[in-house]
């Protein structure tokens, strides 16, 4: 039994996300994806014209005859949500945390994939695997999601980015849409990236508040790790100081980006007290223009 003020919530960020989904949709969501999941239907006998590239050799090596496989494109997505919930989701400068965006964010798109007849799962970590929701159809299940991106209390407080594209690899055996909601504040997880992005079609989605890349000047602040629970004081008064800060955090942009393009995936930017719709629209109309 979901407790009242809780249901309150949930049925408050559906009313808000909802208006949110006919602009996505009305984006062409479904064209965004085609023809990015086809499933095997058959083989028959070559015929001349037919893509050389599409023959079977092993049936034909079986035949003596020159055969290719057909497949057919399946009209009905699979979404999976991959979302990071370590403590560095809590920081946030401006109207909402990071956290709260991931969850809005999150309702946004599993009520897109619903509305779109698609199914959707939800996979909440840390530095372990948090809660794990095969993907499912139906308003009921969605509200589930946005419960727990609401109200899941997560027993990890770390990042650990590999281990949760290796358990998205056990799970998820067809091809899967994935976001991957991160602020991306981890490393060492460059080759289950790839292997992912060759079974999977990647999304990353990248959350992040404005005062991570530049830290406003506000004399002498005290600053905790969510993560590691490390404690600094700064000042921020310092122009060097401020000046070291930024030039830490677009170095380990540089080196995330850097890693995007060569496994030629295209992420999503979204920041705490902006609007996330016209970013996701610029995504998916770029996309279907590349498709």
């Amino acid at each position: 039994m979901i407790p009242r003020e809780m249901l309150r919530k949930i049925r408050a960020i559906q009313i808000r996300t909802s208006h949110k989904v006919d602009e996505l949709l009305a984006g062409n969501w479904h064209s965004a994806f085609k023809g990015r999941g086809i499933e095997f239907e058959e083989v028959r006998p070559y015929q001349i014209g037919d893509d050389v590239r599409a023959i079977d050799w092993n049936v034909t090596a079986r035949s003596g005859e020159p055969f290719i496989k057909l497949f057919r494109e399946e009209r009905e997505l699979a979404v999976h949500l991959l979302v990071d919930l370590s403590g560095s989701l809590n920081f946030g400068t401006t109207t909402q945390t990071k956290r709260e965006l991931v969850a809005e964010l999150g309702a946004l798109l599993s009520m897109s994939a619903i509305r779109n007849d698609d199914r959707v799962g939800l996979t909440l970590f840390t530095d372990a695997i948090e809660k794990s929701i095969p993907a499912r159809k139906g308003s009921r299940h969605v509200l589930r999601l946005i419960r727990e991106l609401l109200y899941c209390q997560p027993v990890g407080t770390g990042t650990n980015l590999q281990g949760a594209l290796e358990h998205l690899n056990r799970v998820s055996k067809r091809r899967t849409v994935v976001f991957l909601i991160s602020d991306f504040q981890d490393s060492g997880y460059e080759r289950s990236l790839k292997v992912a992005s060759r079974k999977h079609d990647i999304i990353p989605v990248i959350v992040a508040d404005p005062c991570e890349h530049e830290m406003p000047n506000v004399g002498l602040v005290r600053l905790r790790d969510e993560e590691t629970g490390e404690t600094i004081t700064l000042d921020t008064a310092s122009r060097k100081n401020r000046e070291k800060y930024s030039r830490r955090y677009f170095k380990h942009a540089d080196a995330r980006d850097q890693l995007f393009r060569r496994l030629r995936l295209t992420p999503i930017h979204l920041e705490t007290g902006r609007d996330i719709v016209d970013p996701l629209h610029q995504y998916f109309h770029a996309r279907e223009r590349r498709s």
